[in-house]
């Protein structure tokens, strides 16, 4: 890439959305509508956060848009006249790199911690008359806002076990804290097992979860079926048959995405389920389970 764009003069300007063009050649082709239309409301109602950025005005005085696609379409959803801008020159064969450096720059920012996001929401939620009302101002429901601020509200013993790392996920800290509300001296017990400052094994903690009645039990294989002995000529004759059942997911890709959602890496199963959650809630066809 190269330096008119970072060495350009950038000035903010209100301006009217009918001077603002879209690029015929964004990247941008399809926009989640239920997204949109949550993003238009939030600009409906506290205005557009973050500027747009655009060329400066052409010979007609319309400003070609460089970054904000999908703000400047939830903009005019929201029924804005006029929108905050950074008019910034941009060479032609900068344009595309930049918006797609951008949204990849979306996509490796560090989000909140689960304990982080849990406490950012409860204080959000102090400012509603009820749980309902807190969670609908995100479009989800109490069950959600319960599941998600669940980190903020640990017992003082859990929260312990987490800030000390003897407990790495918030996802198995919140069931030791049900474990806790429900029998603390099995915690206790728990806790003794061990040497202080010794991490506590995941398989000792599930053990105790599902003897607890805290967590179901992992569903177990079905049994492997009696060999079937089968003639050489049959086995050469027939034709070769992958075996989608052997295939496993990479552990590593398994870890990566387990310490995003906050959740233990031990299942690759409950990883996966809480991946195709997140998704759908991104998508608007689900809520995610925590």
């Amino acid at each position: 890439m190269g330096t008119a764009f970072k060495d350009a003069t950038t000035e903010y300007k209100l301006i009217e959305l009918a001077r603002v063009v879209s690029d015929p050649d964004h990247p941008r082709r399809q926009c989640d509508e239920t997204g949109l239309r949550r993003l238009s409301e939030s600009i409906a109602e506290f205005g557009l956060i973050q500027p747009i950025v655009v060329q400066p005005a052409d010979a007609e005085g319309k400003h070609r848009i460089i970054v904000g696609e999908r703000r400047l379409r939830a903009a005019n959803l929201a029924g804005l006249t006029a929108i905050p801008a950074l008019v910034h020159r941009c060479e032609p064969g900068e344009a595309l790199e930049i918006q797609v450096f951008e949204n990849l720059g979306q996509g490796v920012r560090l989000p909140l911690a689960p304990r982080e996001m849990a406490h950012a929401l409860k204080a959000i939620a102090r400012g509603f008359e009820s749980p309902d009302a807190a969670a609908e101002r995100f479009g989800q429901d109490a069950d959600w806002l319960e599941q998600k601020t669940a980190p903020a509200n640990l017992t003082p013993k859990v929260e312990a076990l987490l800030d000390t790392g003897r407990v790495s996920s918030c996802t198995t800290a919140v069931q030791l804290d049900k474990l806790a509300r429900k029998n603390e001296a099995r915690l206790d017990a728990l806790v003794a097992e061990l040497e202080e400052g010794e991490k506590l094994p995941k398989a000792r903690i599930e053990e105790v979860l599902v003897a607890e009645g805290v967590k179901r039990a992992k569903k177990k294989p079905d049994p492997v079926a009696e060999p079937v002995v089968v003639e050489a000529s049959a086995v050469m004759a027939a034709p070769a048959v992958s075996n989608p059942a052997a295939r496993r997911v990479n552990p590593g890709k398994v870890r990566m995405v387990a310490q995003i959602l906050g959740i233990d890496d031990g299942d690759e199963t409950l990883v996966l389920d809480r991946l195709i959650d997140e998704f759908l809630a991104i998508k608007g066809e689900g809520t995610p389970p925590f």
